[in-house]
């Protein structure tokens, strides 16, 4: 029991890590961050992994420590919105594909709506009742998807190639250990 807690301890610190240096390289490019969603990748890929209150972690302080390390992305409005976004991502990936069995690509984009769903509601509340210059929500989740499509590739490119690699990896340890 123990051993898996610390397991699911290292592998979360992996993804936050890589949440926090994977950006650094993309905001290189004058808007990479929004246009390329590196933080994105990680919380992702935690979901695919990791029990929903690790990816909940993980979803939450990626964006966190990297806004206090880095500087990306700045406390307002846009950690303010991230952190539930990319919560409601690792969340929703975890319990769709670890406790409902749902295959990679379905976990995959409703996580990604329900995360910019997330994102939406959050900006309304900023916008409504803190006075922060955004659009509307609408309008908000509109410009985040179509600015971020090269993202959104990526992210429904690489990972589920990352999490077939991975699972086929584990099964033939698996099998090599049984034998």
């Amino acid at each position: 029991m123990k051993e898996q807690i610390t397991k699911k301890l290292v592998l979360s610190g992996l993804f936050i890590a890589v949440g926090i240096i994977l950006p650094i390289a993309f905001h290189a490019v004058e808007g990479g961050g929004s246009i390329f969603l590196p933080m994105h990748i990680p919380v992702l890929i935690a979901g695919f992994f990791l029990d929903w209150p690790f990816a909940l972690a993980v979803g939450v302080l990626t964006p966190l420590l990297s806004s206090l390390f880095t500087g990306m992305p700045p406390l307002f409005p846009v950690l303010l919105f991230m952190i539930p976004e990319l919560a409601v991502y690792g969340i929703v990936v975890s319990l769709l594909y670890r406790k409902l069995n749902m295959n990679i690509y379905a976990s995959l984009i409703i996580s990604m709506i329900c995360g910019r769903i997330m994102a939406g509601i959050v900006v309304w509340i900023l916008a409504t009742f803190f006075m922060a210059k955004l659009p509307g929500p609408v309008v908000f989740v509109q410009g985040a998807i179509v600015k971020g499509i090269p993202g959104i590739i990526i992210q429904l490119i690489l990972i589920p190639i990352i999490v077939f690699a991975v699972e086929k990896f584990n099964q033939n340890n698996e099998f090599q250990k049984s034998v």
